[in-house]
């Protein structure tokens, strides 16, 4: 299931650890929501691009791991009317920010969800499980998603949004990235195949996997 384009916050924030991290807290919300949300981050993250790519239908059930302040579930549940959205992250505080977001933006299919390091706590079979800049904080991995395969419906796609390794002008530092291939490898010990990628988003790989 958690920016200021090439700015000193942008580059602080994004080499923290994020939702998934045991050494940083969220007890300031709004504060990190100025962060998240800024719309600067839209030059890289690309979100309408990102959201066309995923090719939701109207009735689908998401579920966005880490998902912070909200910046793609609460877009994804305005695409999925007729469905139902989850917005997961470990962080309590995290989790009152999106509760008093979603009665404040009206929403009425997006149900913030408190999840545990090594479970989401998903209530219910989805048809797409996405995690954006959150799979290199995930520890014991391969066991990890092995057991999130239970949360997929038959034909249910789990997308991974990560940053590349290498020298990029944002990102974690690079000793805390997971490359593309490692990624691949340990989905495949878990259970999982590739599928197909995108690669419009500049500084991070865009994955699709389905459960074996």
């Amino acid at each position: 299931m958690r920016l200021l384009f090439l700015t000193l916050p942008l580059l602080f924030l994004l080499s923290c650890a994020h939702q998934h991290s045991h050494h940083h807290r969220f007890d300031d919300a709004q504060k990190w929501a100025k962060i998240f949300e800024n719309k600067e981050r839209d030059t890289w993250q690309k979100p309408k691009e990102v959201i066309k790519a995923l090719k939701l239908k109207t009735t689908d059930k998401v579920t966005d791991i880490g998902a912070g302040t909200g910046y793609f579930p609460v877009r994804i549940a305005k695409e999925v009317s007729k469905g139902r959205v989850y917005a997961g992250d470990i962080e309590p505080n995290l989790i009152r920010f999106l509760t008093k977001r979603k009665k404040k933006e009206d929403l009425t299919n997006f149900y913030p969800l408190l999840g545990e390091t090594h479970d989401p706590l998903i209530p219910e079979k989805m048809n797409l499980i996405m995690m954006v800049d959150t799979y290199h904080h995930i520890s014991d991995r391969v066991a990890y998603f092995d057991r999130l395969k239970a949360d997929l419906k038959k034909g249910g796609k789990l997308v991974i949004i990560d940053f590349k390794k290498g020298d990029l002008p944002l990102g974690p530092k690079d000793k805390m990235k997971i490359s593309r291939l490692e990624v691949i490898k340990e989905l495949e010990k878990a259970g999982y195949k590739l599928e197909r990628e995108e690669d419009f988003l500049p500084y991070q790989y865009f994955l699709f996997f389905r459960a074996l």
